[in-house]
């Protein structure tokens, strides 16, 4: 099995950025496709951002397409979701999640999930 562990989360004020990791392990951890997902009081968790294995291949919901970028390390374990530009209504928990590929926007497609990190955005 994988486990996923998020850091990085905090409080920024709107137009300002923020740096999310999350750090994973697992036998074939490597090979997963990786997603963020973030859920707000009161609504659904919700896809933000996915990348391939390789980190050649990337797609982002489109609420954050321009400001937002996935990546991962060098060591491919572990993923970055760069924040740019930040909107008070990024503000939610935001999740690590993996899955087989080709796991798209759907939470259930995505078998291993992290605890979550919380991001507030101020206005």
């Amino acid at each position: 099995q994988v486990q996923l562990v998020e850091s990085g989360g905090g409080l920024v004020q709107a137009g300002g950025s923020l740096r999310l990791s999350c750090a994973a392990s697992g036998r074939t951890f490597s090979t997963y496709r990786m997603g963020w997902f973030r859920q707000a009081p009161g609504k659904a968790r919700e896809f933000v951002a996915a990348i391939s294995w390789s980190g050649g291949s990337t797609f982002y919901a489109d609420s954050v397409k321009g400001r937002f970028t996935i990546s991962r390390g060098n060591a491919k374990n572990t993923v970055y979701l760069q924040m740019n530009s930040m909107k008070p209504e990024d503000t939610a928990v935001y999740y690590c999640a993996a899955g087989q590929p080709p796991s798209g926007s759907s939470i259930y497609e995505y078998a291993y999930w992290g605890q979550g990190t919380q991001v507030t955005v101020s206005s």
